[in-house]
């Protein structure tokens, strides 16, 4: 209650000053129990000379003072930051980074433009103002003309290959794959190429395979073909010329190199073929289908559109004869990726070959001859058939009417543990061989053993088989009984080399048929067998 006798024993200017007292701490009070309520709505002002601040921050748990000086006002202009609403902030300039302390006494760099409602994350730590710079424009911007790499190479095994990105127009009216720049850009590089002509086929010089012509172009040549069609996903250009037909080049030369350059797309990718080869599509359209969402394109009869792309490989990765090499430390493509891609696309169970252990066997190893008709023929194949049999394996032979049937085939190698037979395309097969297998080359006279190592030996570690070859001798040769023992055909097969390789094909590779000596090749087999222990 109001008490007059205590009231009268103040003057009434004392009486003021406790009432105002009295006020500032209601006040106080008020603010204590306002913030101790709304923790995340803290008012915050800014008041200085020249500069008005008022921030409203959800996430800021500290206030932040700016002191009435803000000095340096001519290296700078105005920054107003309005209140926050939905964590976006109106400023006048941007910078890396502002760093707004309890004085500000420079803002020393010079504004480069204007951000409006620019989402921004601001952090109040240690009574600072952090402006993240993944929103900024950088005070200083050079501007450089970026210079254009060549659009083709040749790969170190000489086969043609190009990589484009951009304004990308196919006319196979023309067998042209134009890339379209600004004609500022080009002439800024007159130094640079601007037309190659290519076979999108590894080896090069080869018959059957279509020329085409890779050009950059100004986007003010008129002889520039309009877009037809613009495709959002990237496109591969390849043949189906040269050597298809023959099972080693069908994988060799685009199976595995098409793969190579295509895979990392993950199906994301369009299929050019020149070349076109209806039957050749049908054979290996089971894996076709696996690396590719579209339906592959017969490039060459698309003459009355133009199909365009932003990204483009002319050719495709080539090194060597089934080998898959990585350009750079980034890519991770091997042929063992490309063998369980074999395994998934024909439904392969096995991955892993038989394991032996020693004393009695409860499973026989399968061991699969391939038998050749044409050229190179095993003569005496029913006698080396008996000869592993005897030491334990099961015998199959490959035989040209089964292989036409490539899923069904490929399952029957897929079942085996060892695979022989004459040097030739039907080793090609060891692809669908489980890892830990081996393969047993027969190696024909002529000198070519540099073309075996290269074709089989070479490729057999990265496919994770084991590689064993058996040479034959002059006797094992039916050249032996064709020639005279001092014949240079017997005695110095590299003359014939230095003649060119149509003469080495005539001689040593289509006429020439072998007959192992049994007893020999028992030993090749043993060894076979103790690899598979391990």
């Amino acid at each position: 209650m109001y008490d007059p006798i205590f009231s009268k024993s103040f003057s009434r200017y004392e009486r003021r000053k406790f009432g105002c007292c009295a006020l500032i701490l209601s006040s106080v009070i008020a603010l204590c129990i306002f913030s101790t309520s709304k923790p995340n709505m803290h008012p915050l002002s800014l008041i200085g000379d020249t500069v008005n601040l008022k921030l409203s921050i959800d996430t800021v748990e500290d206030m932040l003072v700016i002191d009435d000086e803000i000095s340096d006002r001519d290296n700078s202009k105005l920054i107003t930051v309005d209140s926050v609403t939905n964590r976006s902030i109106s400023i006048s300039a941007t910078q890396k980074m502002f760093v707004v302390n309890e004085t500000i006494n420079t803002i020393s760099q010079s504004i480069v433009g204007s951000v409006a409602n620019q989402p921004m994350s601001i952090s109040a730590t240690q009574g600072k103002l952090v402006v993240n710079e993944t929103n900024t424009i950088s005070p200083e911007i050079e501007i450089q003309t970026k210079e254009i790499e060549p659009l083709c190479r040749i790969l170190e095994a000489n086969a043609d290959y190009c990589e484009m990105e951009g304004d990308i127009r196919v006319d196979a009216n023309s067998s042209t794959v134009y890339l379209v720049k600004r004609s500022s850009i080009i002439e800024s590089q007159p130094s640079i190429a601007t037309s190659w002509i290519i076979q999108p086929y590894p080896r090069k010089g080869i018959l059957y395979v279509k020329n085409w012509t890779v050009t950059l172009a100004s986007n003010d040549d008129k002889r520039v073909p309009e877009c037809s069609i613009t495709h959002n996903h990237p496109a591969v250009l390849f043949s189906i010329g040269g050597y298809s037909g023959n099972h080693f080049h069908d994988f060799a030369d685009i199976l595995v190199p098409l793969f190579s350059t295509s895979f990392h797309f993950k199906k994301q990718v369009h299929f050019l073929a020149s070349d076109y080869k209806p039957w050749w599509h049908s054979k290996f359209r089971p894996l076709l289908d696996k690396l590719t969402s579209h339906e592959l394109v017969d490039i060459d009869r698309e003459k009355q559109v133009v199909n365009c792309y932003n990204k483009m490989t002319a050719g495709v990765k080539f090194y060597s004869e089934l080998v898959i090499k990585n350009s750079s430390s980034s890519s991770t493509i091997t042929m063992q990726n490309f063998r369980q891609f074999l395994r998934k696309t024909y439904s392969l169970e096995r991955t892993k070959s038989i394991k032996r252990k020693k004393g009695p066997q409860t499973t026989r190893p399968r061991l699969m001859i391939v038998s050749r008709k044409g050229t190179r023929i095993l003569t005496n194949e029913a006698e080396i058939t008996r000869v592993a049999k005897k030491l334990g394996y099961e015998v199959v032979l490959a035989e040209p009417e089964i292989s036409a049937n490539l899923t069904a085939f490929a399952q029957i190698v897929n079942s085996c543990d060892v695979l022989m037979g004459v040097h030739g395309a039907g080793l090609t097969n060891m692809v669908f061989l489980p890892d830990n297998a081996i393969l047993i080359q027969v190696v024909p006279l002529g000198g070519i053993d540099g073309f075996a190592k290269l074709d089989f030996g070479n490729p057999a570690s990265g496919m994770n088989i084991r590689y064993v070859e058996y040479k034959i001798k002059i006797e094992e040769s039916s050249l032996f009984r064709q020639y005279p023992i001092d014949h240079p055909v017997l005695r110095d097969p590299l003359s014939f080399h230095r003649n060119g390789w149509g003469q080495l094909r005539s001689i040593y590779l289509d006429n020439q048929n072998v007959t192992i000596d049994a007893r020999r090749f028992r030993g090749t087999l043993v060894k076979a067998l103790k690899l598979l222990q391990h």
